[in-house]
């Protein structure tokens, strides 16, 4: 359980992190979100590492999250584009991540 959340911690932070560097353009003060998502996210990923998950799939499912979840709040927050095209690699993300999944569940629990 405690691999999960490290993992479900890093994608957060990581999304966090990135949504206020889009925040920074207008505001400078994002700068600090920024910094607290990405030093969140990596501390959460060597904490994940160090409880003995395998970083292929590890970074795999992170950085495929990450992507995916931030597209779509950009595209709910900033109004940034969401093509068919975009969302097609999205549900391919989503869909090759499920199948990925039947086997982090296994080194995860």
């Amino acid at each position: 359980m405690t691999k999960w959340l490290y993992l479900i911690g890093a994608i957060v932070l990581e999304v966090g992190g990135t949504l206020s560097l889009r925040l920074s353009v207008d505001s400078a003060i994002w700068f600090v979100g920024v910094g607290i998502g990405y030093v969140g996210a990596f501390a959460c990923l060597t904490l994940l590492l160090r409880a003995g998950a395998p970083i292929g799939l590890t970074y795999g499912v992170w950085a495929a999250s990450g992507v995916a979840l931030t597209a779509v709040l950009a595209s709910v927050l900033f109004g940034d584009p969401l093509t068919w095209l975009m969302s097609l690699g999205i549900v391919v993300v989503v869909v090759l991540s499920a199948f990925a999944m039947g086997t982090v569940v296994n080194l995860l629990a």
